[in-house]
């Protein structure tokens, strides 16, 4: 009878020193969204050189915020990215949105809108150059504003770069736009010299090149009128950069045709404006965008949030049932030597 006790009992003493031995990897683990819980929209996110992850979103305490992780899901806040005196100024009282950063030739770029809320046409894009993730960043000013430009409410860029050569896409409402860019990508190449790729039902666009397709992400709707936001992420595809874009019955994004990605649940309202696709040390791709939460009435501001991408018949799918994910299995990210 003891014999067939200890035996019993042998799996579970097993068990035991397995668990009190060397810690095994975590299986299953989850997170929660949202990810960053208070106000932190239009995210632009990067696997820096150091193997880290850094989030950047629209302005915060009077500066560029970054944000520094592991595992994209626990974050911690760096501060600013721009020195004291070093905060740009070319749009007089202008804030600093939706910023794109980028690691091209040896260095960090970050891309950014400056305007004041209605001033469509004094509007502008800058850029800021860095040789650390965190910062700080050197302002390198203006690129274009819109009435220079004469593209209407010039914010959001982009940048997307194919075979060494860069393009930058931009444009809020008034058409989606893109052109090329200087060898430093710090200018236009020819400012006469654009394309218009989207109509105008979008803004907060992303470029994103997967077996031979270019998707155009974008958002539609309200983005910043809390629980009464209406801002939606859509997607088309070209086997061309400058398009057309379409959608999967054949209809272009120039005439404001799309496929829908991402939209309002119960818990998340106003899901839109998503980052670069960051593909994970197992294959995955995840996006992070912002959504109002109802559980605070939104008064947190737009959060931001973490979801898988899938694709299934060569179409991007994001969250659970095309609405943002409560909870998911963590990313798999291998610590790094």
């Amino acid at each position: 009878m003891k014999k067939l006790i200890l035996l019993l009992a042998l799996p579970c003493l097993l068990l035991a020193c397995k668990s009190n031995g060397k810690k095994e990897p975590a299986i299953h683990q989850t997170y929660s969204n949202p990810v960053l819980n208070h106000d932190a929209p239009d995210p632009t996110v990067i696997r820096a050189q150091n193997g880290k992850f850094y989030v950047y979103s629209t302005e915060r305490d009077g500066n560029t915020p970054v944000y520094e992780s592991s595992d994209l899901v626990t974050w911690e806040y760096l501060g600013g990215i721009y020195p004291e005196g070093g905060r740009p100024d070319f749009v007089s009282g202008g804030g600093l949105w939706a910023p794109d950063i980028n690691y091209v030739d040896g260095k960090y770029i970050l891309y950014y809108s400056m305007s004041v809320w209605g001033g469509e046409w004094d509007c502008g894009i800058g850029c800021a150059t860095s040789d650390t993730p965190a910062g700080p960043f050197t302002d390198h000013g203006k690129m274009f504003i819109s009435k220079e430009i004469g593209v209407q409410n010039s914010i959001d860029p982009v940048l997307f770069v194919e075979e060494g050569r860069k393009y930058l896409a931009w444009g809020s409402f008034h058409g989606i736009y893109i052109a090329e860019l200087s060898e430093d990508g710090l200018s236009l190449a020819d400012p006469t010299d654009l394309i218009q790729i989207a109509g105008t039902a979008y803004e907060g666009t992303y470029i994103h090149k997967r077996d031979g397709y270019y998707y155009l992400f974008a958002s539609i709707g309200a983005c910043c009128n809390g629980l009464n936001s209406t801002y939606k992420t859509v997607v088309g595809r070209s086997k061309s950069l400058f398009g057309p874009y379409v959608d999967k019955d054949g209809r272009q994004m120039l005439n404001n045709n799309h496929v829908v990605l991402l939209e309002n649940s119960s818990d998340v309202v106003g899901p839109g404006h998503d980052s670069q696709i960051i593909t994970d040390d197992a294959g995955q791709d995840w996006i992070f965008y912002h959504g109002y939460t109802t559980s605070d009435g939104g008064s947190g501001g737009r959060k931001l949030f973490l979801d898988r991408v899938n694709w299934e018949d060569g179409w991007p799918q994001i969250g659970t049932n095309g609405k943002p994910s409560d909870k998911m299995q963590l990313p798999v990210i291998k610590e790094q030597k």
